[in-house]
């Protein structure tokens, strides 16, 4: 039985795929699942986070959002029995890795997934529908009436983003980094407030939100990334069509909340200060929140159950690319790695 690990450079800069035979799982361990994988889907990994937990492995295991049918529960396993079909997110500390045919992990992870709900759908929902949700409802609040701005809205990320907040009743705003995307994102529905086509660099979104909001500004932004330097000064084309921290500054409305996924934004005295004045917050969207607290188990479940109810009745939508076979995950994941693609990929088994 193979599965797919990553080997990391001596310089922490490049990171190596390869497969490798596994041992037969025999034993299944008291609170842990043992289930045969249907589906899962690529996703970067996040390799410093992994250095400052102090992870050091040889070879670490690739994927992590799956979904399968339960073979064999432990013996204090309370929530499954076996034939149950099940989706979930393996931990950051997983030994086993998602691009497998047989994993082990612990029953807190997994909820069931439903039954019209297919399972590439399942395994390429689950993690942007926990980013959607602890975005927009933990670290915001989102209520029906406000106004959001969704930067790089027909990312994978972005329309399940997009399609929650237009499910709590929010008005929509969202940027398009190409006319594909522009394309892609007027073709929602319920329509898009304004899609603000970034792709020439030439439209201040600042400007375009507060015409949007005759003024006022926008309640809620959730970032795809921001420029913390002048364009002159950003060697990457990519980070030159985000927009410059002070530009979400200007359009946060009174009390409004900046939801980040900038781990080094730097914000300087005046911008504190025009922050302060506005009664505004800044918040930090952390994908492994759930995971580094053991606390927060119970609310993490629940997120899964919604994600799973919400993808069941036709709420999320999302833009998945053709399923691919196992023998191409390391392709596959290496071009995800570099971030190429804007469909989420799943590997199929």
């Amino acid at each position: 039985m193979k599965g797919l690990y990553f080997q990391q450079s001596s310089t922490d800069e490049e990171i190596t795929f390869v497969f490798q035979e596994r041992e037969n799982l025999l034993v299944t361990e008291d609170n842990f699942v043992k289930l045969q994988v249907k589906a899962c889907a690529l996703s970067q990994i996040n390799t410093k986070l992994l250095a400052e937990m102090k992870m050091k492995k040889d070879f670490f295991p690739v994927g992590r959002e799956i979904a399968g049918i339960v073979l064999d529960v432990g013996s204090k396993v309370s929530f499954f029995q076996p034939d149950d079909e099940v989706v979930g997110i393996l931990p950051l500390d997983s030994e086993d890795p998602g691009f497998c045919e047989v994993v082990r992990v612990h029953e807190h992870y997994l909820v069931h997934k439903p039954e019209k709900v297919t399972w590439t759908e399942a395994a390429g929902t689950i993690q942007d529908g926990v980013r959607a949700y602890t975005a927009l409802h933990y670290l915001s609040h989102l209520s029906a009436g406000k106004s959001v701005l969704i930067m790089d809205g027909a990312s994978a990320f972005g329309t399940i983003a997009i399609q929650l907040a237009h499910h709590r009743g929010a008005k929509v705003i969202s940027t398009a980094c190409s006319l594909e995307d522009k394309q892609c994102l007027e073709r929602f529905r319920p329509p898009i407030a304004r899609v603000i086509d970034v792709s020439n660099g030439k439209v201040h979104v600042a400007e375009s939100c507060l015409e949007e909001t005759g003024g006022l500004g926008v309640d809620i932004v959730l970032d795809a990334g921001v420029r913390l330097y002048s364009k002159d000064d950003e060697p990457d084309v990519k980070s030159q069509l985000l927009p410059h921290k002070h530009d979400i500054i200007t359009l946060l409305g009174v009390g409004g909340h900046w939801i980040t996924t900038e781990e080094n934004l730097q914000l300087d005295p005046p911008d504190s200060h025009c922050l302060f004045l506005k009664g505004a917050t800044v918040a930090f969207l952390n994908d492994e929140v759930w995971n580094l607290s053991n606390v927060q188990q119970g609310k993490y479940l629940c997120i899964l159950k919604d994600v799973m109810e919400k993808l069941s009745t036709g709420v999320f939508r999302p833009q998945l690319d053709e399923p691919i076979p196992l023998y191409e995950a390391k392709v596959s994941m290496e071009a995800v790695q570099k971030n190429q693609g804007r469909k989420k990929q799943v590997v199929q088994f």
